[in-house]
């Protein structure tokens, strides 16, 4: 029987870079993952900031594209943001997963594709890690640490869909479409994204420019009942409303479409550990509720898990609370607020609102604007609207005055 100091089971950003970086480590590891490839579940639209890429030591050939111009569509307000500069990329999902188990391998460590996790359990103070390769006998090995780096399915962590407790849950659908030349090159260098009654309630809608040609056009929401609506459409319905009113293509070719789903503990109160199995990533809702962005998190949040677990291989600490501590004080307050945040605007707000938020939004340069969406400073926000209450304020002042001078005269 094969061991390992630590057994990772799933291959996503988050599983794949705390593998990579025990590996570095000198660590024996094994990454598993249920999919033969990883075009399989190609799902992640994956648009992040620039600094993404140096933060993480990630080459350019795991992006489809950069972008420097981002849009917010609403029911009947558009802004727009541009920049001379890039400001960020959108990767392919599959290359950086890819290369990042390939940097697994490189350092020694090993990944087995094509391999379904079925359960662990303890035995003469050692763990067992049960998993059933395709079209073959089921096998198990040892190992001193176990992550549970299955997503939103959390397998390790509960062994039973009903051991786990409510979670608010988002579902997501993608087309990844093949348009001509000239259709791709007004949509090349910019994200677009869409909110409001008409494009897309309950959620968000988005179009992001991928390499030859592609593009990716999606739409997620909040799997929860809205406040002010009774009834929603399917989500394909909101896709090809982009397609037919927005892109108004003449001539594009659906060459995938892809879904996900994101269940998001509201507070944090995911199980984070338990003796020596670490959950790291989707498991322990490291993602922006509010714009669905998880992969740099997933990846931070791995880093952290990382320390903890060479610690406890080195026997310096017992169990794993100080990470989730650590965790919680990394992520906990912006998670907290950005999950606030989405339940309010997606399912609460009238359309008036969401228009009238975006549209206050104009006052705010590209780099604010880049602050909000990515770094999570809604302080921004409330800044702007006391700006703008007091400039508004004293245009009124100043009417006043000129009233009463008026009368005066």
């Amino acid at each position: 029987m094969q061991e390992f100091d630590v057994v990772l089971v799933g291959a996503g950003p988050a599983g794949c870079h705390c593998a990579r970086l025990l590996a570095k480590s000198g660590y024996q590891v094994l990454l598993i993952e249920q999919c033969e490839n990883f075009y399989q579940n190609n799902f992640s639209s994956a648009a992040t900031p620039l600094e993404t890429l140096t933060t993480f030591d990630l080459p350019e050939n795991v992006v489809a594209s950069f972008w420097q111009n981002l849009t917010i569509i609403t029911s009947n307000v558009k802004q727009s943001w541009t920049s001379q500069t890039t400001l960020g990329a959108v990767f392919d999902f599959a290359k950086l997963r890819e290369f990042l188990a390939q940097e697994v391998e490189l350092n020694g460590g090993k990944v087995w594709l094509g391999h379904r996790y079925i359960k662990y359990w303890q035995e003469d103070n050692k763990t067992l890690v049960l998993i059933k390769p395709k079209n073959s006998e089921q096998i198990s090995v040892l190992t001193k640490v176990l992550v549970d780096a299955t997503g939103y399915a959390r397998a390790v962590m509960y062994e039973k869909k009903s051991d786990k407790p409510e979670f608010l849950k988002g579902t997501g659908i993608e087309y990844l479409i093949e348009v001509n030349e000239q259709d791709y090159q007004k949509y090349s260098n910019s994200l677009i994204f869409f909110m409001g009654y008409k494009w897309i309630p309950k959620g968000y809608s988005w179009i992001f420019p991928m390499n030859d040609n592609q593009l990716k056009v999606g739409s997620a929401w909040l799997d929860r009942p809205h406040k002010l609506i009774e009834r929603v459409n399917p989500l394909k319905d909101y896709i090809n409303l982009i397609l037919t009113d927005y892109l108004k293509l003449d001539n594009y070719k659906i060459l995938d479409v892809h879904g996900s789903i994101l269940e998001y503990s509201i507070g944090l109160n995911d199980l984070y550990y338990r003796e020596n199995v670490i959950a790291i990533g989707d498991a322990v809702s490291t993602v922006n509720l509010l714009g669905g962005e998880g992969i740099r998190h997933g990846m931070k949040g791995a880093e952290i898990a990382d320390k903890y677990i060479q610690d406890y291989l080195q026997g310096r600490i017992k169990n794993f609370q100080f990470y989730q501590k650590e965790m919680h004080r990394d992520f906990a307050y912006k998670w907290n607020l950005s999950d606030q945040i989405s339940r309010r605007v997606y399912l609460e707000y009238p359309d008036e609102e969401i228009d009238r938020k975006v549209f206050y939004l104009k006052y705010l340069i590209t780099e604010e604007i880049i602050d909000i969406l990515f770094n999570y400073k809604f302080e921004k926000v409330t800044q702007l609207l006391k700006r703008y209450s007091l400039s508004k304020f004293n245009l009124l002042i100043k009417a006043l005055k000129k009233l009463i001078l008026g009368f005066i005269g």
